[in-house]
């Protein structure tokens, strides 16, 4: 053991004299010294203090950290990193309505579109009456169902017969059902000479006249569809006498009679573009009228103020309102007496 302890001393002197040796010159020096598993040693542990160093940082920066998870996540690092999971619960981004279905409101359950829609506050968008398909004098839709249909609108276009066109005289029919859809529309044949067609107001030309429906076919068709049903429009008793029928008055609601719609008016009754600007926000009869769509927003004006309508109905008809009666209920088991 002395011998190999007396080399070690000169090996260690050796480079106290030489100063600092280069790292290249001392490992070939520690490599061709017999020695070499000593210097090797603490070579060892010194690369291993180094190597132990970086080891520890990856370890501080992989641990988990105790702060507390953040409300927000970013899409993007959740994208980025493979398997991330989100602390946050799931939700969903849909707002909770209490509106049906489109499938819902298309099946037959018993119950009519209009109430559904009353139930469901379902409106007509008055953006949207732009959109509805119009067909002038199609007759009655091939689309229409008017199995529970309970409210129709109706309006018409008038030209001028007699001295001066002073007098009005049915040249078209149109009628909506609640939600704006055309249910029927058709140009009347005149049966005597008009004297003014009043085309820039109402539309109607002489070329109408070629497809018109007589008469008596349009007023047989008008009378069956509003038979048993609540007529709603603008001024409609102006409009059913022209067509020469008859309807009972506690079934119409009449835009132009509505008291909360009075003050919209300068003489006995509003005119309806009023009512469509001030209520609704719509431009209408800027030039020649459409009775389809003035009958929509007739429609729209009496959905839109819907209860009060019907809290004036019955203030007028009180007779209306009936009251049912529950049914005696016949106990169980018991039998019939005998006479």
């Amino acid at each position: 053991m002395a011998p190999e302890l007396s080399s070690n001393w000169k090996i260690l002197q050796a480079r106290l004299k030489a100063g600092s040796a280069s790292k290249p010159a001392s490992s070939s020096a520690t490599s061709t010294n017999p020695s070499a598993p000593i210097n090797n040693k603490k070579r060892k542990s010194t690369s291993d203090d180094q190597d132990s160093k970086p080891n520890n940082k990856k370890l501080k920066t992989s641990s988990f950290s105790k702060k507390p998870p953040t409300k927000t996540t970013s899409t993007a690092n959740s994208k980025g990193k493979m398997g991330a999971v989100s602390s946050q619960p799931v939700t969903s981004t849909a707002p909770l309505t209490n509106q049906p279905s489109i499938q819902f409101l298309r099946q037959n359950h018993g119950i009519s579109r209009e109430s559904l829609s009353e139930a469901y506050n379902l409106a007509i968008s008055p953006t949207l009456l732009s959109s509805l398909p119009s067909q002038p004098n199609q007759g009655l839709s091939p689309t229409a169902s008017l199995e529970k249909t309970k409210y129709l609108a109706i309006d018409c276009e008038m030209v001028g017969i007699g001295p001066g066109g002073v007098d009005s005289s049915l040249a078209r029919v149109s009628i909506t059902d609640f939600h704006g859809a055309q249910i029927y529309d058709s140009y009347v044949l005149q049966r005597g000479k008009v004297t003014d067609w009043r085309t820039p107001v109402s539309g109607i030309a002489p070329k109408h006249m070629r497809d018109a429906r007589s008469f008596s076919e349009v007023q047989d068709e008008v009378a069956e569809l509003l038979k048993g049903r609540i007529v709603v429009g603008h001024d409609v008793k102006h409009d059913l006498r022209c067509l020469e029928l008859d309807h009972p008055m506690k079934m119409i609601r009449d835009t132009a009679k509505f008291s909360g719609f009075k003050k919209y008016g300068n003489g006995p009754k509003p005119a309806l573009r009023v009512l469509a600007k001030e209520l609704l926000g719509l431009e209408i009869q800027t030039g020649q009228h459409s009775s389809i769509e003035d009958a929509r927003v007739a429609m729209l004006l009496f959905r839109k103020h819907k209860p009060a309508f019907d809290m004036e109905h019955v203030n007028r008809y009180p007779e209306d309102v009936k009251t049912k009666k529950k049914p005696n209920k016949a106990g169980k088991g018991k039998k019939p007496k005998s006479k």
